[in-house]
């Protein structure tokens, strides 16, 4: 039977679903429209299927692009109905896809330009097929028929395989030998929907990105994996004076070069993009009329097919007095970027960083270990402008004569300096006033508590529940309490056996043992009902019901930071005051956090986000309230009998390490301790001269160093979780993800801004985001601080965390462990 015998057809009929067709039954019209809206239609021989009336929309991805298709559409160009016919109408009513049929070539390129249909099948059967390959002809002479798909239907060859090549020749993309069977049609369409359709909607959005590029005021390159040149934008020309076609098809080397780099610096770039690291830097481009002009450039290699470098992406801005300051970031580790995404993790460097101590310390493993330190320290990625400037100026100081190398040590201890851009304001005894504006607005002291802190508080009051004003005494702890505790000096305690034991009240207990460790009361001059007070009240002000960020995690960093002040570099850098800094602001780092990112606060115009200025809102307020929460009762205000300016300087401490595990400055405190602490300890391991000792002792114990130490030992306890224990590791994996997932529901809920799209909790890979974290966040980090303080047992759990996050994603899986056996 055919498709449509009982009804008469003019020229074509089409055939489609959706409620939004651009058919009608309007009597103007030539063609016949036949409304697919029932459960099969025996007229056309189709067997029934559900009907769903609304048209499709597809969603793609690529790379950060988000691309979406509309229902697709099918042009059939069948001259007669046949079982062929009939097949690829049901198929195209079974996949929602839009379908068009027309019985001459005339009709077939009319609605062609009408419709843009995306698969256009042709039957290439009949006795004249030059009809067809004519008709696919004309259809590729239109301008945008290129990300058309269009198939020839062929006999079945009775004897030897015919050769494709006059299809191809003609534009056909493919071809289908014909099958009457309605699947092996379906089939057929899905398959060129999700294989070349969907192909050709990427290809047609690289026109948007070119056209951006084009657009662009930065000059753009792109050159092969040989580095011959394949596309220049108009920025590049105008900045170069070339012509596109002067370029296209050079190598860049045949290019003149500027005489103004130095000598090594193409060798340079070379060696980093040869090993699929982005370059960037300054920059001399050699114009056409001779001229030389300086560039900031960025020079980025694209992962392709293979895992191989397919192409480089040049980025370059004239550097001239109005971008000077408007440079592309250094010193930030850079990834090569693929064909798909955006960027690829970077594969975890094995082993440490480490620099061995110059004094005595560690047994002939832990030496063995730091056989390849220098190496290592000197291979890191983490290298920024001013890091430049000061191997530029310790180049300069080995021919200098004396008074000049000596000026140049100063010179760089003012560069290694935490506040390089902090003014030194001096003091005027003759004006008074100007002490007095410079001592209220400029420098960090006691202040008086603003109205805004008050009515924060009036609005969200932080409530002291009368039974923890008075808990136990460390010497009435519980049995099983005291029992889970005896070994809280390992790295390998399991805070959450004290969690169960404690009934979520970790943190009164172990800061009770660890602040008596330390001496801490005896440092504050304050009895111990006062700290058990002030324990109380803190850990009450964390949430509960946070699944990461509650009193657990608080008193997880605690154990770190104790663990890391009985590391014997730590010891001979720090005192005391600093120690008890570092306890305090391991306990108040997170209080009273709601669960959410500084980034959803902001998005949802909280108050805290508006108090704070959008910047750092949540460690702001946790420094804040601790000592709101400190000094509101006597009961619980540990601070109340120190000397004024000792509790000044206690205080800015504190202060001072709870804004440091804000991550936006990540990288800059990693990277100040590395350039401050890491490499000058390592060249002085490497020279072993005399005054090894003192020289190292006054790196150690500088003020600004001291200050980047203790910052870092922060920063390393309250992320520390990829380098403790594998199951400890599994169980803080788990709840992070679990307070994200939240988060993101939350932000779907409310219409946010989803700050972190990948952890939607039907979609989301564990694995994947903890390898993410471990290699852009940890690795890094944590091998500068084993450098410095000698941490083998917690390298050893971070590579063995990373390889079972790896097996587990190399697996496919995206749940925290693998299924039972």
């Amino acid at each position: 039977m055919g498709c449509a015998s009982s009804i008469n057809i003019s020229d074509r009929v089409v055939y489609h679903r959706g409620k939004d067709s651009e058919d009608s039954h309007s009597p103007q019209q030539t063609n016949t429209t036949l409304q697919s809206q029932h459960q099969g239609n025996p007229a056309l021989g189709l067997p029934a299927k559900p009907s769903d009336n609304k048209p499709t929309v597809t969603e793609l991805e690529f790379g950060p692009m988000r691309l979406y298709k509309e229902q697709l559409q099918v042009l059939l160009v069948f001259a007669k109905d046949d079982n062929q016919s009939n097949a690829f109408c049901w198929a195209c009513e079974k996949a929602n896809f839009r379908c068009s049929i027309a019985r001459t070539p005339e009709s077939a390129l009319e609605s062609f330009l009408e419709k843009h249909h995306d698969i256009i099948i042709i039957d290439h059967r009949q006795p004249r097929h030059s009809e067809a390959e004519a008709l696919c002809r004309s259809i590729r002479a239109v301008g945008w028929s290129e990300s058309a798909v269009i198939v020839a239907v062929v006999k079945r060859p009775e004897r030897e395989e015919g050769s494709v090549m006059p299809l191809i020749t003609a534009g056909f993309n493919r071809r289908y030998v014909e099958n009457g069977n309605m699947m092996s049609c379906y089939n057929e369409l899905i398959q060129l929907e999700r294989g070349e359709v969907r192909a050709q909607v990427k290809l047609r959005a690289c026109n948007a990105l070119f056209t951006a590029l084009e657009q662009s005021l930065d000059a753009v390159e792109i050159s092969s994996e040989d580095q011959v040149i394949q596309y220049v934008n108009p920025a590049y020309e105008t900045v170069t004076g070339y012509q596109r076609g002067e370029l296209i098809g050079k190598e860049f080397i045949e290019m003149p070069k500027s005489e103004k780099n130095r000598p090594d610096l193409l060798e340079t770039i070379n060696t980093c993009i040869m090993k699929g690291k982005e370059w960037q830097g300054l920059y001399y481009a050699k114009k056409k009329n001779g001229d030389s002009v300086q560039q900031n450039a960025k020079i980025t290699p694209v992962i392709g097919q293979g895992g191989k470098i397919r192409h480089y992406v040049s980025i370059y801005r004239p550097l001239n007095d109005n971008n000077k300051t408007d440079k592309f970031s250094e010193g930030v580790p850079a990834e090569p970027h693929t064909d798909v995404q955006l960027s690829r993790h970077r594969d975890r460097r094995k082993g440490s960083l480490d620099v061995r101590s110059t004094t005595s310390r560690g047994s002939d493993g832990s030496s063995q270990r730091r056989n390849s330190s220098m190496a290592r320290i000197h291979s890191m990625t983490i290298e920024a402008p001013i890091t430049k400037v000061i191997n530029i100026i310790n180049a300069a100081q080995e021919s200098s004569p004396m008074p000049v190398s000596e000026a140049l040590d100063r010179v760089l201890e003012i560069l290694r300096t935490t506040e390089l851009y902090s003014p030194q304001l001096g003091t005027k005894e003759e004006d008074p006033h100007t002490n007095d504006l410079v001592g209220g607005l400029m420098l960090d002291g006691l202040r008086r508590l603003s109205g805004n802190e008050y009515i924060f508080a009036t609005k969200h009051p932080h409530h002291i529940p009368s039974h923890l004003i008075t808990p136990l005494s460390l010497n009435d702890i519980p049995l099983r309490v005291a029992q889970t505790m005896e070994n809280e000096e390992s790295w390998d305690f399991d805070i959450f056996t004290l969690e169960a034991a404690t009934l979520k009240r970790p943190l009164v207990f172990l800061g009770l043992k660890i602040f008596s460790r330390f001496g801490v009361c005896e440092f504050l001059n304050c009895p111990e009902t006062t700290l058990r007070a002030w324990l109380s009240v803190i850990e009450a002000n964390y949430h509960s019901s946070n699944s990461y960020h509650n009193s657990s995690h608080a008193a997880d960093v605690l154990h770190a930071t104790a663990y890391f002040l009985c590391k014997e570099r730590v010891k001979q850098t720090l005192d005391p005051i600093d120690e008890v800094a570092a306890l305090i602001a391991a306990t108040v780092h997170d209080v009273d956090h709601p669960g959410r990112t500084n980034s959803f606060l902001c998005n949802a115009g909280s108050e805290l986000a508006i108090l704070y200025n959008d910047t750092a809102v949540l460690e702001s307020h946790h420094a804040a309230l601790a000592f709101q929460l400190s000094t509101r009762d006597d009961k619980c205000n540990i601070f109340k009998n120190m000397d004024r300016n000792e509790y000044r300087s206690l205080r800015q401490a504190i202060i001072d390490m709870v804004l440091a595990t804000e991550m936006t400055k990540h990288f800059e405190h990693v990277n100040k301790f590395v350039n401050s602490i890491n490499k000058p300890l390592a060249a002085l391991e490497e020279n072993e001269g005399n005054g090894e000792e003192d020289c190292a002792r006054s790196i150690l114990t500088s003020p600004e160093n001291r200050i980047l130490i203790k910052r870092m030992l922060i920063k390393c306890a309250d992320i520390s979780n990829p380098c403790r224990p594998l199951e400890l590791c599994i169980e803080w994996a788990g709840r992070i993800s679990e307070e994200y997932f939240a988060q993101t529901d939350e932000e779907k809920q409310q219409g946010l801004p989803v700050v972190m799209p990948v952890f939607d909790r039907n979609t989301c890979s564990i694995p994947k985001s903890q390898i993410s974290f471990i290699d852009y966040f940890i690795t890094d980090m944590f091998d500068a601080w084993d450098a410095f303080a000698d941490l083998p047992n917690l390298m050893q759990h971070l590579d063995s965390n990373f390889k079972y996050w790896k097996s587990l994603d190399e697996q496919k899986l995206c749940t925290l462990r693998p299924p039972p056996e």
